[in-house]
């Protein structure tokens, strides 16, 4: 037996003292002696062999002392956690308690909080479903027929609205050019807004060929400062014209971008697929209605390791999915001028929301009871080997089947919580 004595402390916090059996720490002592021996010389003796006793008369009796001592900690620690019944959260600091009979530490850290939650069920909130028209339709057909246009050379006209214009341009305020304001061969569509208001109108009515000069005064909230309410003049070309044609809304169309051979068919489509989005962003806000209100139910002195650990976590996922993009970490600082710490503020406030919210989870699965079968286990491995194309053992060497059940407990514990709402109209 380890444990000597526990406390817990205000906010979460615990005080502890554990030993090392005797016979722990002289097998450590001597593996200790092992690994440094081949690096002490000693008179008399050939490098690496001089006896343990004779190391320790020469440097002392502890000299492997501290080495043992740390090789001896995680696993008397962790004996003497599980005697105290503790749930642990982070890694505690370690303090040398007494090394005379026996070697005691004092490990000072927090543990998962007590938690209390109330009022639960009956949590009135909102959902509303967006209802889709036919004009929101019609206009996703737009941008259909829009994604399949093809581009057509215009000769025989001058430009209008809703043209793209080929143009060079080089732009001056007083007579004097000025960083960012020329531009070769740059394609802009007219009526879009992109450049400086009026750039785009005085285009409209112009030939191929033609150059002449634009114009127009620079906002004063422009981002450029001296540029600035400031009034300039660009020297342009209009090098071509060209417009985006919209293949007909008919039944060919539809055989061309879908699986359906009628223009109804596919529009039935697209309708469906629209309840389809607004019936999932109603249900996302409906649920995160409910976990805002169960973290102002929560009641927990929540230690801070907990959300620096979550946040480790949030980072950690990030990476990996920009490893699986091909990038990594260092490579998105670098093109975003980001750092990690920047990076742990923004992810900090998401991470604080997911600790509190499973915390009031578990804590209503507690109340409510709620048991998780081997069966419903399985199933939980063989639906993530489904989804991620892995096979089931693998999944099983990944995932502790102890963490699959306490997803599934907080998971049904939100299925009671969602079940017990009430849906304000």
């Amino acid at each position: 037996m380890s444990l000597v004595k526990k406390e817990l402390t205000e906010k979460s916090g615990f005080v502890m003292e554990f030993s090392i059996s005797k016979e722990a720490f002289a097998k450590a002592e001597n593996e200790a002696y092992k690994k440094q021996v081949k690096n002490i010389t000693v008179p008399g003796f050939r490098k690496g062999k001089a006896p343990k006793s004779i190391i320790e008369k020469m440097y002392g009796k502890g000299v492997f002392f501290e080495d043992a001592v740390n090789a001896c900690i995680p696993e008397a620690y962790e004996e003497a956690v599980k005697e105290a019944g503790l749930t642990v959260v982070g890694m505690p600091k370690f303090d040398l308690v007494s090394a005379e009979d026996e070697i005691i530490l004092k490990a000072e850290g927090f543990v998962k909080p007590e938690v209390t939650i109330e009022g639960y069920k009956g949590i009135e909130v909102e959902k509303k479903v967006a209802e889709v028209t036919d004009e929101d339709v019609e206009a996703e057909l737009t941008r259909a027929r829009e994604r399949n246009a093809r581009t057509v050379e215009i000769t025989d006209r001058p430009a209008q609205l809703g043209d793209i214009a080929n143009i060079d341009y080089e732009g001056s305020v007083d007579g004097v050019a000025f960083d960012g304001g020329k531009g070769e061969g740059h394609d802009l569509k007219l009526g879009s807004g992109t450049f400086i208001p009026g750039f785009e109108d005085q285009i409209v009515g112009k030939s191929v060929g033609e150059e002449f000069d634009v114009n127009v005064t620079f906002p004063e909230e422009y981002h450029a400062s001296e540029l600035a309410g400031k009034a300039a003049v660009f020297k342009t070309k209009l090098n071509a014209i060209k417009f985006e044609e919209l293949p007909e809304a008919d039944d060919e169309f539809a055989k061309d971008v879908s699986e359906f051979d009628t223009l109804d068919e596919y529009k039935a489509d697209i309708r469906a697929k629209m309840v389809k989005r607004n019936e999932d962003k109603a249900q996302a806000e409906f649920e995160n209605a409910l976990a805002e209100a169960l973290m102002e139910k929560l009641v927990a002195e929540i230690p801070e390791p907990m959300f620096e650990a979550e946040t480790e976590n949030f980072i950690r996922d990030y990476d990996s999915r920009l490893r699986q993009n091909g990038l990594d970490l260092a490579t998105y600082f670098k093109y975003t001028g980001l750092d990690l710490d920047t990076l742990r503020a923004q992810m900090r406030p998401q991470a604080e929301r997911q600790v509190k919210v499973r915390l009031a989870l578990e804590k209503i699965a507690e109340l409510e009871g709620v048991t998780v079968s081997d069966e419903d286990i399985e199933a939980e491995y063989t639906r993530i080997s489904e989804a991620y194309n892995v096979p089931v053992e693998e999944v099983k060497r990944m995932v502790a089947k102890e963490d699959i059940e306490a997803d599934l407990r907080v998971a049904r514990a939100m299925d009671i919580v969602k079940e017990n709402a009430v849906i304000k109209a």
